[in-house]
């Protein structure tokens, strides 16, 4: 054989190897993630051709349900109540795939999930249809509903995250501008392509977004409950003092960090540590950064959940992050949760279930059980200590602090004792022209707190430039607060 024809035959040899070789991983190693791809129209026509489970509420409420058309679809996913979970529940649809809930337990819902085998082995020799198994989440209506209430009442863009402290289940999870899952779900592709269209137009503000879990925002004041546990873990207490002046210099800047209008903490040139918080103190929490340093700071953050790839609900969650500290300025800008500090507010709920649990963060979940297809338990979800993030002590001494942070924004109207912090976060290129973010964290009955939560309330709310958290997002979080109360 000539050398021409030897080197044609090699070149058909390797593309051939490599032709087995993408076949190979295509259709066996990387079978699994071709199959689960929400895109994957041929398994979603396979899929709509059996029933698929049901997602229910915590109190057995369906939540998102099926029936049977006469269609060649067969099945059609329904929402009662759509806009209201469609953050959580996500979206079925045979154009554009799955979203939320509806992705993250996708096996189970179609009925190809490994917990379900015997039930499919059981269908297939007694000749019946397979059916899917069901999810119970933690959401409690009652709760969800008040949620997704107070924020569009005033059209508000935010979100809403409310935890068991001493579980970590979710009791709501609200976010707005909120969608129809219906739409999407519709067998008529000209609907579904129709909602699509306006869903994703621009200006729509990205209500397919669940903010809760994959919004990122700077934590503003609310990040000082983390500091000052920093501080009370290094050894400071509550009578502990810090400059109470109006406005200081960034460290080895000409740059001022004021307070909100620049006022002064007190009459005195000190103000104690309890003060500082409950009266939101900027120049007082900078020199409290830069005391405790960078690595304790981030540390204590850590400790609260940031930087944790890990926090999956199960739904997917952007990691929250202090960001760079390259200097002492820059610490000083941290510790008023301002600079490169970005959270979630599901973050922001968990900072406060911890503080409400005596320290110990507890890692947050969405569902409650997992149910086979005739509603029999298959698997409860446990409570998951994931560390202590304080100690019981701490924990009280910060709690009391946050007590007097509430009364402070003139809070205790829903009848019981209630300990929070307010944010307000300022962020854009041109921040002292753009209206701030309106935060507040809170848990409560104070002394044995039983609901912790976190609201946001995007770009001032109803308030413009003059938005605090304390007068935007405090009484969205006391109303949710009282709806679990009052019916518990």
């Amino acid at each position: 054989m000539n050398t021409p024809l030897r080197r044609v035959g090699m070149a058909m040899m390797v593309m051939i190897l490599l032709l087995l070789g993408n076949a190979t991983w295509v259709q066996v190693i990387n079978a699994d993630e071709w199959r689960k791809n929400p895109y994957n129209r041929r398994v979603l026509l396979d899929e709509y051709a059996r029933k698929r489970g049901l997602i229910i509420a915590a109190d057995g409420t369906t939540i998102a349900d099926v029936k049977e058309t006469t269609d060649r679809l067969k099945f059609l996913r329904t929402y009662s109540n759509g806009p209201a979970y469609a953050p959580v529940t996500g979206y079925l649809s045979v154009t554009y795939g799955t979203s939320g809930m509806e992705r993250a337990e996708n096996d189970l819902l179609n009925g190809s999930d490994d917990r379900l085998f015997a039930r499919r082995i059981s269908a297939l020799i007694t000749g019946r249809d397979p059916v899917g198994g069901n999810v119970q989440l933690t959401l409690q209506p009652k709760v969800q509903q008040v949620a997704y209430d107070q924020l569009t009442a005033k059209g508000f863009t935010g979100s809403v995250v409310a935890i068991k402290p001493e579980t970590g289940e979710i009791l709501a999870m609200a976010s707005t501008p909120s969608y129809d899952p219906n739409l999407l779900a519709s067998h008529d592709a000209g609907e579904q392509a129709t909602a699509w269209k306006q869903l994703n137009a621009e200006g729509s503000n990205d209500p397919l977004v669940n903010r809760a879990t994959q919004a990122l925002y700077p934590a503003g004041s609310t990040l000082k409950v983390i500091v000052a546990a920093g501080a009370l873990a290094d050894g400071k207490n509550k009578d502990t003092q810090y400059t109470a002046a109006g406005t200081i210099k960034l460290p080895n800047t000409q740059t001022d960090l004021p307070n909100f209008n620049g006022t002064p903490c007190g009459p005195g040139q000190t103000v104690s540590m309890e003060t500082a918080l409950a009266k939101s103190c900027n120049t007082a929490f900078g020199e409290m950064a830069g005391q405790l340093g960078a690595n304790k700071l981030r540390r204590q953050a850590e400790k609260f959940g940031f930087n944790d790839p890990g926090l999956k609900v199960p739904l997917p969650v952007e990691t929250s992050t202090l960001g760079a500290i390259p200097d002492e300025a820059a610490l000083y800008q941290t510790g008023i949760g301002q600079r490169d500090v970005q959270i979630t507010p599901l973050e922001n709920a968990v900072v406060a279930a911890t503080i409400a649990n005596g320290g110990k963060r507890m890692q947050p979940y969405l569902v409650s059980k997992i149910l086979g297809p005739d509603l029999k338990g298959i698997e409860d979800t446990e409570p998951d200590e994931v560390e202590t993030a304080m100690s019981k002590d701490n924990a009280a001494a910060l709690r009391d602090m946050m007590i007097q942070s509430e009364i402070n924004t003139g809070g205790q109207g829903i009848g019981v004792q209630v300990a929070s912090k307010t944010g307000t976060a300022e962020h854009g290129n041109d921040p002292l022209k753009t209206k701030p973010h309106a935060w507040y964290i809170a848990f409560a009955p104070a002394q044995k707190p039983e609901i912790a939560i976190a609201v946001i309330v995007e770009d001032g709310g109803d308030r413009g430039l003059g938005a605090t958290g304390g007068k935007v997002a405090a009484p969205i979080g006391r109303a949710v607060m009282n709806a679990y109360l009052a019916g518990r």
